[in-house]
């Protein structure tokens, strides 16, 4: 069973940057790809980012310029740095990892933009 634990969100001024976290209790390198999704208040769950086993990263065209993903593969984790953010952000965002043809999900963790 693969768990996801998110850490790293809080409250952050326009312009400012955070960095999120999600540790995974499976072995990362076994996931077809780890992503980001984020859910704004009032709105539906949107993709964020994604690293796929290979290494190759994808962004929603929002986030692109903004954002990173990367994985640390000795440490089961994934990260998503986000420089600039903006009121529009602000979200709960969840980890999500693809294995095996099954999905998982993390708790989520908030993030808020505002001055």
């Amino acid at each position: 069973q693969v768990q996801l634990v998110e850490s790293g969100g809080g409250l952050v001024q326009p312009g400012g940057s955070l960095r999120l976290s999600c540790a995974a209790s499976g072995s990362a390198s076994s996931f077809t790809s780890m992503n980001w999704y984020r859910q704004p208040p009032g709105k539906q769950r949107e993709f964020v980012a994604k690293v796929r086993s290979n290494g190759i990263t994808n962004y929603a065209d929002s986030v692109k310029g903004r954002f990173t993903i990367s994985r640390d593969v000795g440490k089961n984790t994934v990260y998503l740095q986000m420089n600039n953010l903006e009121p529009e952000d602000t979200a709960v965002y969840y980890c999500n990892a693809l294995q095996w043809g099954l999905s998982y999900w993390g708790q989520g963790t908030q993030v808020t933009v505002s001055s």
